[in-house]
């Protein structure tokens, strides 16, 4: 525990913070600043794409049910647990901390989703593609696509399910009493159920549960603002006094407020760790931007929306941030404060939509990768079984353990990823010139072919 402990301080405090912000900033700056500019056209497109899946007779994904799935994978114990750790470890600073890594964050979503559709390749139900993908026919480094695709298939399928699994157990403990192996097993069933039925039965799955479980959290969120509302000057006073105080800085609270809000932002809305690009290359687009787009819309729903509603409901109730209470259990005591009893039951069954969903989309990354490595189906079968295993495993795990795990994994996955996307990110900048170049022309439709980008023209297939 100690030597996890360690390597993860050493892999976020001087590597991962750094080349994240900088990323950010950077892609921020060469897209002039589309994660603002363009938030319109973002909600324009996700609402013609919902419901179309390309040609009659065709197995596409959609854009919407792309979304669906990266929404289904961010949106999970990070919104609910992650930010309750972030808040009781680093201070209600963390929060704005968690807003700047996704306001500036959300370019590196932009980039990575881009690229994943650009070098997108054919699949049997779908189309299929990633890092692992644009590593090896952009980047032309297929060695670090095999890196990629191991870190990625062990963060999400794995140390992320058990993740997930763990505090969905804790909640429920906490709410009904129920035993952490009988509730493990049942989503463990249930997961096995879904995720042998492929990318088509997550999709469906997710294209349901999302927009229930994102409507319905929100709403009671707004409904406490409502009922607070005289304090919430003073509680986003608190959240950015935390931030740059001279007695946090002094006690060196800046620092873990700044680590918490970064590590706890990017667990929750991913962006720039390589793991959305999975689902948005499945997207059946006329252009890569359009998935980008959307994926980036993606980032400020996670973020902005839901983690800030977790935040406020936790910073409202007057619950204690002294560490004595953690992960779940403090969002469920915050709730419990505002609404009663009902709260904590409320919080185990909104967590189990998540945390289900997350499962879900975090299966799916792995087996994308799962299949770059092989294309073995009963290896793909025993991947398959393994996940199931490991979301038991997470029910019975101590949840310090999963929370360490995840972040070495993560931090190694989105260091490679962050690499590569900087090496490639000047392909996603003229895929965006090209893309706005058409909306300025009068095409409502833009329409992209790989004679368009000369420079990739060889080593694009679908396009």
């Amino acid at each position: 525990m100690n030597i996890i402990n360690s390597i993860n301080d050493i892999l976020w405090t001087y590597i991962l913070i750094a080349l994240l912000l900088g990323c950010a900033l950077w892609f921020t700056l060469k897209t002039r600043f589309v994660q603002f500019r363009m938030i319109g056209e973002m909600v324009r497109l996700l609402g013609d794409s919902a419901g179309t899946n390309g040609k009659p007779g065709e197995k596409h994904i959609s854009s919407f049910q792309a979304f669906a799935i990266s929404i289904a994978s961010r949106v999970g114990t990070g919104n609910l647990a992650g930010v309750a750790t972030a808040i009781a470890v680093g201070g209600p600073g963390a929060v704005f901390w968690m807003w700047v890594i996704a306001l500036f964050g959300a370019a590196s979503a932009f980039v990575e989703s881009t690229l994943a559709q650009l070098y997108k390749v054919k699949g049997k139900d779908s189309f299929i593609g990633g890092p692992a993908y644009y590593m090896r026919k952009g980047l032309k480094q297929p060695w670090m696509g095999t890196v990629f695709a191991i870190l990625i298939t062990i963060t999400f399928g794995f140390a992320f399910n058990s993740v997930q699994s763990n505090t969905l157990c804790a909640a429920f403990e906490h709410a009904f009493g129920f035993d952490h192996a009988i509730v493990g097993g049942v989503i463990t069933i249930a997961t096995l159920l879904i995720i042998f039925g492929g990318v088509q039965r997550i999709a469906k799955v997710s294209s349901i549960i999302v927009p229930i479980m994102a409507l319905g959290y929100i709403a009671l969120a707004l409904i406490i603002v409502a009922i607070n509302i005289t304090e919430l000057p003073a509680v986003i006073k608190l959240i950015v006094s935390h931030a740059f105080g001279w007695q946090q800085a002094l006690g060196g609270g800046v620092g873990i407020a700044l680590m918490q809000g970064i590590k706890r932002g990017l667990f929750s809305n991913e962006a720039g760790m390589g793991s959305a690009p999975n689902v948005a290359a499945t997207a059946h687009v006329t252009h890569p931007v359009k998935q980008g787009l959307i994926q980036t819309l993606g980032v400020f729903t996670d973020t902005l929306i839901i983690c800030t509603c977790t935040a406020f409901i936790i910073l409202f109730s007057g619950a204690p941030l002294d560490g004595s209470t953690n992960g779940v259990q403090l969002t469920q005591q915050a709730l419990t404060n505002e609404i009663g009893s009902a709260g904590s039951i409320f919080v185990a069954i909104a967590l189990f939509f998540f945390a289900f969903s997350s499962i879900l989309g975090n299966y799916y990354y792995g087996e994308a990768n799962v299949r770059y490595l092989t294309r073995k189906k009963w290896i793909l079968n025993i991947y398959r079984i393994l996940v199931g295993g490991m979301v038991l495993f997470g029910a019975l795990a101590a949840l310090d353990v999963a929370w360490s795990l995840a972040d070495v994994t993560m931090g190694l996955m989105a260091l490679c990823n962050l690499i590569a996307i900087s090496l490639l990110g000047k392909y996603a900048f003229k895929l965006l010139e090209d893309y706005r170049a058409q909306k300025r022309a009068g095409i409502k439709d833009p329409v992209f072919t790989k004679d368009r980008l000369k420079e990739v023209e060889n080593d694009v297939e679908c396009w």
